[in-house]
C-alpha cells in the first residue's frame, strides 16, 4: 500500500509538470507595478541582445552554406510563390500577441522572455550545421532592402516560423480559442515554407519539439514571470480596487 502511495504522488506531480496545473509558487501580491516594469524592460533587453545574436548567426549560417541536400518531401512537391506571406503574414501574430499583452500587462514579462529564449536557442542551432538552402528556394532576393536585412538563406534549422507560433500555443494553453489560434498557425506555416521549399522537412517537424523544451526552460528560468502571467486575474495596479 505504501508503494502504491508513492506510486500515485509521483504521477500526479508527473501529471502537473506536463499539464501545467495552476499552482503558482510565487505570491503574486509581491509584484508591485514597478516590479512588473522592471521585469518588462529586462526583457525587452533579452529580446534585443537575442535579436542581434540571430542577426550575426544567420549571416555566419549564410556566409558558410555548403550543398543543398535531398529531402524526403520537398523532393515530391513543387515550388510555389510563398514570399509574401512568409515575410508578412507573422504580423496578425505578432499583433494579437502584442494586443493580448496590453490587455493583462502582467504577461508581458514571460512573452518577451520566452521569445527571446526562443531566438537565442534558435541563433545557436543555425550556426551548428552549414547545410546550402534548397536548389529549388523560392527567390528572396527581390522584396525590398529593408527586408533582406532580415532575411537569411542559411538559417535552416529550425524553422522560426513553425515554432514561435506553437511556442505561443504553449504560453496561452489554457485559453482554448487562443491556443487553436496559435496552433493553427504554426501548422499553417510550417506548410509555407515547405511549400516555398524556404525550409527542410526536417527544419519544421523538429521545431515542434525544440520550441517544446524551450518553453519549459523558459518556465524554468523565468518561473516568477510564468506564474504572474498565469495569475487568474491582474495583481497591483492592474487589479480592480477592493470595494469599501
Amino acid at each position: 500500500m505504501d508503494r502504491f502511495d508513492s506510486m500515485n504522488g509521483v504521477m500526479v506531480k508527473l501529471k502537473s509538470t506536463l499539464y501545467m496545473e495552476k499552482t503558482p509558487k510565487t505570491n503574486l501580491h509581491h509584484w508591485s507595478p514597478g516590479k512588473i516594469l522592471a521585469s518588462s524592460l529586462w526583457g525587452v533587453v533579452l529580446l534585443g541582445l537575442s535579436l542581434l545574436i540571430n542577426y550575426q548567426a544567420g549571416v555566419y549560417a549564410t556566409n558558410h552554406a555548403s550543398n543543398p541536400v535531398n529531402d524526403l518531401i520537398l523532393d515530391r512537391i513543387p515550388t510555389y510563390d510563398v514570399v509574401p506571406i512568409f515575410f508578412y503574414g507573422l504580423i496578425p501574430l505578432f499583433a494579437l500577441v502584442a494586443i493580448l499583452a496590453a490587455l493583462r500587462p502582467t504577461r508581458i514579462p514571460f512573452v518577451l522572455k520566452s521569445i527571446s529564449l526562443f531566438v537565442l536557442i534558435r541563433s545557436f542551432f543555425i550556426i551548428l550545421t552549414h547545410v546550402g538552402p534548397s536548389l529549388q528556394q523560392t527567390p528572396l532576393d527581390n522584396h525590398g532592402l529593408i527586408v533582406n536585412k532580415f532575411t537569411f538563406t542559411g538559417d535552416l534549422f529550425f524553422s522560426g516560423h513553425t515554432g514561435i507560433p506553437f511556442l505561443m500555443a504553449l504560453v496561452f494553453w489554457d485559453q482554448k480559442i487562443l491556443r487553436w489560434i496559435f496552433l493553427g498557425g504554426s501548422v499553417f506555416f510550417g506548410t509555407v515554407v515547405l511549400l516555398g521549399h524556404l525550409h527542410y522537412s526536417i527544419d519544421v517537424f523538429s521545431a515542434f519539439f525544440i520550441t517544446f523544451g524551450i518553453f519549459h526552460l523558459a518556465v524554468r528560468f523565468f518561473e516568477r514571470d510564468y506564474h504572474l502571467l498565469r495569475a487568474p486575474k491582474p495583481v497591483g495596479a492592474f487589479s480592480a480596487q477592493k470595494k469599501p
